[in-house]
């Protein structure tokens, strides 16, 4: 069970970098009017990052209920320190934010809302990006720059 546990940052990282290239492909298809093909993208970048967060709530849940630790500690000292907390907060806050985005988002895509899902589109896109991006990010900071365990 403790290996399970400790494969699952490699996995989480593996679906947040598949959700960011799902997300830029998704992005070059529709500007190059490929409709279909950018709906199929954003709804495979969609269920990524939703088995990301399962997968997330997964481990956190079992490092702390089975294995009885708490959140894995930055390592890193000097100036990455204070780079690395500001990645992982505006990660942390942003992924937050960006969950009503994305849901309205593709529903106004997937209804053919074409005017209001360009206009949300357009802050959705770049926000989900930064957050599937820095948390691969963090996840090689944390687990292979700067290991604890």
């Amino acid at each position: 069970m403790k290996d399970f546990i400790f494969t699952l940052p490699h996995v989480n990282a593996l679906l947040n970098g598949t959700s960011s290239l799902f997300l830029i492909t998704g992005y070059i298809l529709i500007r190059r009017r490929r409709i279909n093909a950018h709906r199929r993208m954003m709804m495979a970048a969609f269920v990524a990052s939703i088995i990301f967060l399962i997968s997330y709530l997964t481990y956190h849940s079992l490092l702390a209920y089975y294995l009885g630790l708490g959140p894995t500690k930055f390592r890193g000292e000097g100036f990455i320190r204070p780079v690395y907390f500001f990645i992982l907060i505006t990660h942390t806050i942003l992924a937050i934010v960006i969950v009503p985005f994305v849901i309205v988002t593709l529903r106004r895509g997937l209804k053919r809302q074409d005017v209001k899902h360009r206009r949300i589109g357009r802050w959705t896109f770049p926000l989900w990006l930064y957050v599937s991006v820095t948390g691969v990010i963090v996840y090689f900071m944390l687990y292979r720059i700067y290991p604890s365990r």
